[in-house]
This record gives C-alpha cells, structure tokens and sequence, in this order.
C-alpha cells in the first residue's frame, strides 16, 4: 500500500523550539526534503508572529520556496486574517485549522470554537480558486479538558464539511491519546462521514505513535504528518510533546511492506542537516508568559 507523509518540520517543528531558523536554512531544509522523495512539506503557518516568532518570516518562505514538479507546499492558517496573508505570499494549498477544545482554542486561537469555525469560514468561500484543507487540534485529548467526546468532533468535521472542505486531519496534539481511543474516536466519524479524506497528525508521548499510525494504516488510513528528528509541538498545549518523527515513521512503514517513495538514506541527510541548523540557529529570546 503506498502511504503518503507530509513532513511538517518547517511549521509544527519550529514553532516551540526556542530557536529562530533563518529563511535561508528554511529553504535549504526544503530542498532536502524534496531531494529525499518528500512531495508534500508543510512550510509555514500565517499566524501573529508577537505570539510565534518562528513564523515570522511565513510570507517570504513560501513566496521563494523552488518549484519542483509533483511536490506541494502547504501553509496553515487559524483565521481569517492568516488565510489573507498566506494568499497574498502565494500559497496555493492553505490548512485551515481550528480546536476540538474549547480551552486550547481560547489558548491557541485567542476566540471560541465556534467564532473561529465562522471566521474560517467566511474567508474560505471568498478564495475558490485555493486548495483548503482542514486541521482539528485536541481531536482526542486536551491539556485542559481531557478526554474529547467523538460527538463534538464530529461536529468540527462537519462545519469543515459545510465549508467544502474534504480532507480532514485530526490531531492528537499531546501525543498522550491511547491507540484504541484514536481509534474509537476516528471510527465514530468515519462512520458518520465516510466520504471524507482523513489523515492523521501524531504526537510522540510515549513511542505509541507507531503503533497508532500501524491501527489506522490496517484500517485504511494512507496520510500522516511528520516531522524530521520528531522536533515539534504547541506552544499553547501545554505538555505537548514532538511529532513523530518522520524517519522512523518511514522506516516502520517500509518494513511492514507498505511505499513511501522516499528515500531513507537522503532522509537521513535532511534530518542531519536539520539538527545542524537548529544547533546553530539564534535564541528566540523569552517567551511571552502569556502564551
């Protein structure tokens, strides 16, 4: 079975190191993926750079990002505002992402489910010439909430639905949710949406993430996030800990007798390089202590 990963180093892998990678090194990370058989790369996200530094520089990173036949650049955007300014750099393929939780979209967005869900929106219907895709963060678990209840999901996935939008990824955003409430949780909508695309954005807590992303494989489920070296998480989900690392996603993927088309050797160059140029990339500074 051919399985497709996003690498998401440049968004989710950034955005909590308190590190701040230069445009240049960005780009030269880019080219590295895509020389080792990556054709989907996550670049930047279009949110306030007061609160995420490392996404700062979103507009010049995608508006100089090289072409490359077959590969695609994905930027993220949490409202209306994000969606305008990642059109206006260039972006072509926008995910527009909002919380399952109540609390983490307070924290992460600034506003209610449901005001943020209506901002999207009201952006999304004015660019139909974009390729949108959606993102729900704490589909499973949150910081501050727990347990998410698979019916309010649901209830996210289908506002996206009402957007036009069809693929859906749902994020374990701690990386703390256990295989068999993915699981539950991803049959429930399923079943009640099953013409949608889902994929899925793991995070690493306890080294479960492989064996989450083996369940959904067997239960056809063919697109994940990733991230080089497993760097990542939010800096508004507190205890969120890194993606799962797309190296060993792949190599887990390739000995299980399923396709990536990416290459392990190069994508080990990339991981080196990307450690290399987070260990020499400046400070971020303090963090905001209201984030």
């Amino acid at each position: 079975m051919k399985v497709e990963i996003t690498d998401v180093f440049l968004r989710d892998g950034l955005q909590d190191e308190p590190v701040i990678v230069s445009t240049a090194h960005k780009l030269e990370i880019a080219e590295a993926l895509v020389a080792a058989g990556l054709n989907r790369i996550e670049a930047a996200s279009f949110v306030n750079p007061k609160r995420v530094p490392q996404m700062a520089d979103a507009a010049e990173v995608i508006s100089s990002l090289p072409a490359s036949a077959g590969v695609t650049y994905t930027s993220l955007a949490l409202n209306g505002k994000g969606i305008e300014r990642a059109v206006e750099s260039g972006a072509t393929d926008i995910q527009v992402v909002t919380s399952a939780s109540q609390a983490h979209s307070n924290a992460n967005a600034g506003q209610a489910v449901e005001d943020a869900l209506a901002s999207l929106a009201s952006t999304v219907s004015k660019h139909p010439e974009t390729r949108f895709f959606a993102g729900i963060s704490t589909a499973f678990t949150c910081p501050f909430e727990g347990s998410i209840d698979p019916g309010y999901l649901l209830r996210v996935v289908r506002a996206f639905k009402d957007m036009g939008i069809t693929d859906i990824g749902l994020a374990d955003t701690l990386g703390t949710t256990p295989t068999e409430q993915v699981m539950a949780s991803m049959h429930h909508v399923r079943s009640a949406e099953p013409d949608l695309v889902y994929y899925l954005h793991l995070h690493n807590a306890h080294g479960q993430a492989l064996a989450t992303a083996s369940a959904a494989v067997d239960t056809g489920i063919i697109r994940f996030d990733a991230a080089l070296g497993g760097f990542g998480g939010c800096p508004f989900a507190p205890g969120a800990h890194g993606n799962i690392a797309t190296e060993e996603l792949v190599r887990h993927l390739h000995h299980t007798g399923h396709e990536t088309g990416i290459d392990e050797s190069r994508l080990a160059e990339a991981v080196r390089l990307a450690r290399d140029v987070m260990a020499h990339s400046p400070a971020a500074g303090l963090l905001d202590p209201a984030r």
